[in-house]
């Protein structure tokens, strides 16, 4: 079975609440696909945590450490967990530089700390896609779609993605 290299960057599919502070933080361990993770059996894979950022405080070096993340990894198969205001952005970036790997950026727009539903389903699909798709090239998978970076984008005023 072929290796699949998970990064996990952050966004609000790792945030959990601080009683602290009173507001929700992106978790440093990346709990959530961990979590995830131990109910597929049949994946190999690495993950690796980087960044720790809502997608709205990252930039271009963040975008540069995951491009460099993907392309020193022997794995051709890639899933990006990342936060979505910003997913369009690194999808668009990566696709001018990672050119020989299948990449799938997913995120939630609910943390997994505080309902499982979404986020588990986004990334069980996009993980899922990895499985059949052999096409290089940059994905987004949410929300039930799963599409080419450029046909398909986040609905701010419905909060959910949908076809372009």
């Amino acid at each position: 079975m072929e290796k699949i290299l998970i990064i996990n960057t952050g966004g609000t599919f790792n945030k959990v609440y601080n009683p602290l502070k009173g507001e929700l933080e992106v978790h440093k361990d990346g709990i959530a696909p961990e979590a995830i993770l131990r109910y597929f059996y049949n994946t190999t894979f690495d993950l690796i945590n980087i960044i720790h950022k809502d997608s709205l405080e990252m930039n271009d070096d963040d975008r540069v450490l995951m491009m460099e993340t993907i392309e020193q990894s022997d794995a051709s198969k890639v899933l990006i967990i990342h936060g979505t205001d910003t997913m369009d952005i690194t999808a668009r970036f990566l696709s001018l530089h990672v050119k020989h790997k299948v990449v799938v950026l997913t995120g939630a727009m609910v943390p997994f700390s505080i309902d499982t539903v979404e986020a588990t389903a986004n990334f069980s699909m996009a993980l899922g896609s990895l499985h059949v798709r052999d096409e290089n090239g940059i994905y987004i998978a949410m929300h039930g779609l799963f599409s080419k970076h450029d046909t398909i984008y986040k609905n701010r005023e419905k909060g959910i993605f949908l076809p372009s």
